[in-house]
């Protein structure tokens, strides 16, 4: 069975990446869903482009647009998108829903479906919008015991009804990774007229998704993850349930005839073409988008796909062993191989386990209920063995 919602486009096995990477050999980082490490490229086009500002006369107009129009069209390659004007510069998830939930309308008698646990970045302008409007957020929890993933995405089907106005939740959940089908939900929320809205964060750059076939009505990732970017910038498709909308900023950039410098004093009311009316200010970052254009330039070049096989294949035999342990970890169809949760036996202290993992320089992170491990393809078996050695001290 392939995962819900995967592209299925060929791509080729890649080898550990660890060379690419500043990473000490000493240092079994397996934390990628924290935050990724720069690539040595990544961090050379930064420490450029800081010194690219001693002499402000090498950065022209065009510039401003040049670079920003090649992220959108880097993001629009990775996700599928057929229009790169689509895509919106965004300094966070929080933007980008927010201007989702700006452009949306909702009545007291509707309801906003969000996943357990979400992340809070896309919780609290929906829990707002709700009590503005009297609306209900409903937050729909997974079931208890095996198969936990596929009752998971049956309950948030059931929980969508003719009242439902949004449907917001990550492609993966960011605690455990666990998979949502994406496709059944999408197909859902279309069918009652909702918005379907994706945070891409914790999946886009290593898990393939296809935004021309599942479209949603918008998708939003922060680049400081998975697309190995800097942090503080991101990206949003916005499909055309937003066109038109109205911005969170009103930022000059923005608009019709903003190349023209010499002519800013011409205000106009009209809007660059696209989601470019929902850009932050200041969109044309000349630090972090170069380095968010790096390292997507080689997510693009190894493929997602590739990642994802890697990453799985990397931790398959790992899983089982943790599994025999006693640690319980979602079905292998129904979770990502680039992030996944640990669940504890009862007879374990949550924060003993991550002393020794500390002590042992492995580093995962606590998420709720979970021990969240989340390699790249900087990790290798040594990382993995580290990981497992520490595991088994806890676990006698």
């Amino acid at each position: 069975m392939s995962e819900p919602g995967f592209s299925t486009e060929p791509h080729s096995r890649l080898s550990c990446q660890r060379g690419r990477f500043s990473l000490p050999r000493d240092q079994h980082y397996l934390n990628c869903a924290y935050m990724s490490p720069l690539l040595r490229e990544v961090e050379e086009v930064g420490i450029g482009s800081i010194r690219r500002k001693r002499n402000p006369v090498d950065i022209l107009p065009e510039d401003f647009f040049r670079e920003s129009d090649q992220l959108r069209e880097g993001f629009a390659s990775l996700v599928g998108i057929a229009d790169p004007t689509r895509v919106a510069i965004l300094p966070s998830v929080s933007y980008g829903v927010a201007v989702a939930v700006r452009n949306l309308q909702v009545e007291s008698s509707q309801n906003i479906i969000l996943t357990h646990e979400q992340f809070p970045g896309n919780v609290y302008a929906w829990r707002r919008l709700a009590s503005d409007a009297g609306a209900e957020v409903r937050t729909i929890c997974p079931p208890d015991g095996p198969h936990r993933g596929a009752g998971w995405t049956m309950r948030i089907l059931e929980a969508i009804d003719s009242s439902t106005a949004a449907v917001s939740l990550g492609q993966v959940h960011w605690t455990d990774g666990t998979l949502f089908d994406l496709r059944a939900i999408g197909e859902r929320a279309r069918e009652v007229g909702a918005a379907f809205i994706v945070d891409g964060t914790q999946s886009v750059g290593a898990l393939p998704i296809d935004v021309s076939s599942l479209r949603p009505d918008a998708l939003i990732c922060a680049s400081y993850k998975w697309m190995l970017g800097p942090y503080s910038i991101g990206m949003g498709y916005f499909g055309p349930r937003f066109d038109g909308g109205t911005p969170l900023e009103e930022t000059w950039i923005a608009r019709d005839g903003s190349e023209n410098f010499g002519g800013l004093v011409d205000y106009t009311d009209r809007y660059q073409p696209g989601a470019a009316r929902f850009d932050v200010g200041e969109r044309s970052n000349f630090i972090l988008v170069p380095m968010a254009n790096a390292g997507l330039r080689q997510v693009l070049d190894w493929t997602p796909g590739a990642i994802q096989d890697y990453c799985r294949d990397l931790t398959r035999g790992f899983t089982q062993e943790a599994a025999s342990l006693g640690f319980s970890v979602e079905d292998e169809d129904w979770r990502a191989g680039h992030i996944f949760g640990l669940r504890m036996p009862p007879r374990l202290d949550a924060a003993a386990v991550v002393r020794v993992l500390k002590e042992r320089r492995v580093h995962v992170s606590l998420r709720g209920s979970a021990l969240r491990i989340s390699p790249h393809v900087y990790n290798d078996q040594e990382d993995v063995a580290a990981l497992a050695e520490a595991l088994r001290e806890v676990a006698r």
